[in-house]
């Protein structure tokens, strides 16, 4: 895994004020938890974002260092949280991690290849999974992990157990868990809909893709983003 750096800040005092000037000047409230007692910091939100961009799902190890300083830590993103309204990153978790004891992170999974059922018969990639639970060393903590579906025909799906791993990594999910499958075309879902069985009037879903996310009514709060 490649290592990045990121600066942190001291941060004196609490509370909505304290945290209102730390935005100001362009910094969030953050905490690094360690051995001791946490340590209350401020991190540049802008350099937050850009180090997880392109990284959605993964944890990435850190360098953590304070401006001048040659003493530096290593650590990770345990959790972020957004402001409900703007979206703007408003506070971040750091845990420091020792690079001799194995941790568990989150790792995501990203799909290569063309599936046969998809190629031949026109069957539709369904992604189940995209992130696993791995226990391993800091410096063996993959970017992200791949899922190989091009041999998946109709309504086969490849499982937790598939998945190759570097050496040194250990998945944590459950090895028959479902990661990737291939459902049957469109019509075939219709006409499995319009059968006795079915509900009236249901529809098939697709879920290829994600759904866009519906604008909130005027006055109405979207929920939390967490990471």
């Amino acid at each position: 895994m490649e290592m990045v750096e990121l600066t942190i800040q001291k941060r004196e005092g609490t509370g909505k004020g304290s945290a209102g000037r730390l935005r100001r000047a362009g910094h969030v409230p953050a905490v690094l938890y360690g051995v001791g007692t946490p340590e209350s910091i401020a991190v540049s939100p802008r350099d937050v974002l850009r180090l997880i961009h392109g990284h959605e799902g993964s944890t990435r190890l850190l360098k953590v260092a304070f401006p001048g300083s040659s003493e530096s830590k290593m650590a990770i993103i345990r959790d972020m949280q957004f402001d409900p309204v703007s979206e703007n990153l408003i506070h971040v978790d750091l845990q420091e991690v020792a690079m001799d004891r194995p941790i568990q992170v989150s790792v995501a999974v990203h799909h290569v290849g063309e599936p046969v059922g998809v190629r031949e018969n026109q069957g539709i990639l369904e992604m189940i999974l995209r992130e696993v639970q791995v226990s391993c060393l800091p410096a063996n903590i993959p970017d992200v992990l791949e899922a190989d579906v091009s041999g998946l025909h109709i309504n086969e799906a490849l499982t937790v157990k598939d998945l190759k791993v570097p050496e040194g990594v250990r998945i944590l999910n459950d090895p028959n868990q479902a990661v990737v499958m291939v459902a049957p075309p469109m019509a075939e879902e219709a006409a499995v809909v319009g059968a006795p069985t079915a509900v009236a009037g249901a529809e098939p879903e697709v879920l290829t893709e994600r759904k866009p996310r519906e604008a909130a009514p005027e006055g109405e709060k979207a929920g939390d983003k967490k990471k």
